[in-house]
């Protein structure tokens, strides 16, 4: 059996890192961060927050998107699109790669991009990921790209939509590549394949699974009791599949208004959790056999996820409900402990914020729709905001800030429709 590396549960990451913290936090090159679970170690922070004329270090224009922000080193990459004049939303997707010192661009790469009938679009959806020196990205209408993260040097490039027949879905692609070995899954939603399996280094394909619409949400790879498992969320089901040949070793039915399967799934001691806006949450335990899943629960009250992942510590999650506002629960019955009553980010028809653990015990990092970033303790008991700084405004065309921001270093990034920016956390300099 093919032997995978996992990212450790966030509870243990938590213990582990705590007292810990470096003068300089990791690197933050993929979805979710180091360890794609939402967990970053990260430096000593300045309490309280610089005001933003002194802890904003640089700004710089940009195109608009909802693409996530992925930083390696002294290098940043950020998808965004350039639109052409007209009265059709066609253009250009773009990756940019900017310094993190400066902000200035050190190089880029485009390719067109028609949207046609595509709502909210605004831009790209989906985080680059980098791995190995090389950063994979997927656009809004189904072009995939392998580039090298120092020069931008074209590896491959795949348009699903027009090689391949791609269905995209009305709010676009959105899923961020999952880098398993050496291959690249990525939710495309091609013939017979809504999950489709990539050579990481040549962009040919190994397989394809799961007949089924493309939804949004991005797959996730589990240590099961048996082994690895690949956990895909489409419009219809939640999918167990074997990552070496794209086997579906079980199926939960899970049909979801408007196709929206957008969170990302979370793991934790044999539970898979996805929680839908409408249709509320699923608890799917996995049992010792590849092929065996069964629901444990299902919430339909109070845990109502759109687009904001779980955060997982130890017995306790924590997820932003579309009526509640931040909840915290039990994952193993769905139990409510308490909510914050949209203390954390607003109340609105699409609730939004970014959440990280920093490694320091309960304390958590928040990046809200208003443009706020937050530092606060979360427990069993409730949330206790600890700081706040306003650091961007919302900007046409799309007016939101969804785009999931990075950390890393000794700075978060974060992005609207008009500009990126990095502003520092830590209390003195600490660039080289």
């Amino acid at each position: 059996m093919r032997r995978y590396r996992f990212p450790m549960q966030a509870g243990i990451i938590v213990l582990l890192l705590a007292g810990s913290a470096s003068v300089q936090g990791e690197d933050w090159p993929d979805w979710r961060g180091p360890r794609r679970d939402g967990t970053w170690s990260a430096p000593p922070i300045r309490h309280p927050f610089f005001p933003p004329d002194q802890g904003i270090v640089w700004r710089k224009s940009v195109g608009p998107g909802y693409a996530g922000i992925s930083v390696v080193g002294n290098n940043l990459y950020v998808m965004d699109r350039i639109p052409k004049a007209g009265p059709e939303p066609d253009g250009q997707e773009r990756l940019l790669c900017l310094s993190t010192l400066t902000g200035k661009t050190l190089w880029s790469h485009t390719h067109d991009a028609h949207y046609g009938s595509l709502d909210y679009a605004s831009g790209p959806r989906a985080s680059p990921a980098v791995v190995n020196g090389i950063v994979y990205t997927l656009g809004a209408v189904g072009t995939a790209c392998a580039l090298d993260a120092s020069t931008g040097r074209v590896i491959w490039q795949r348009d699903f939509r027009q090689q391949e027949g791609a269905i995209i879905p009305t709010w676009g692609l959105a899923a961020t590549p999952l880098l398993i070995q050496q291959q690249v899954i990525l939710h495309v939603g091609i013939p017979k394949g809504s999950i489709v399996s990539l050579d990481a280094r040549t962009g040919k394909e190994n397989w394809r699974s799961i007949h089924e619409p493309a939804g949004y949400a991005t797959p996730i790879l589990i240590k099961a009791p048996f082994g690895s498992q690949l956990i895909v969320w489409t419009p219809e089901q939640v999918h167990g599949i074997d990552p070496d040949g794209g086997q579906i070793d079980w199926s939960i039915p899970y049909k979801v208004t408007y196709g929206v399967s957008i969170a990302t799934p979370i793991y934790h001691e044999g539970i898979v959790f996805v929680s839908g806006y409408w249709e509320g949450s699923k608890a799917i335990e996995i049992g010792p056999a590849r092929n065996q899943a069964k629901i444990l629960y299902e919430e339909n009250r109070w845990l109502r996820g759109l687009m904001a992942p779980p955060l997982q510590a130890a017995g306790d999650t924590f997820l932003l409900d579309k009526k509640h506002g931040l909840t915290c629960f039990d994952i193993r019955t769905g139990k409510k402990k308490w909510d914050d009553d949209h203390t954390m980010t607003p109340a609105g028809t699409n609730p939004q914020a970014s959440f990280v653990w920093t490694g320091r015990g309960r304390e958590v990092l928040a990046f809200n729709a208003d443009g706020d970033l937050i530092r606060a303790e979360w427990n069993e008991e409730g949330c206790h905001e600890l700081d706040r700084v306003h650091l961007i405004e919302p900007a046409p065309p799309s007016q939101t800030l969804w785009a999931h921001p990075a950390f890393a270093g000794d700075s978060i990034y974060v992005r609207s429709d008009r500009e990126i920016l990095r502003y520092r956390l830590t209390p003195e300099k600490r660039d080289p």
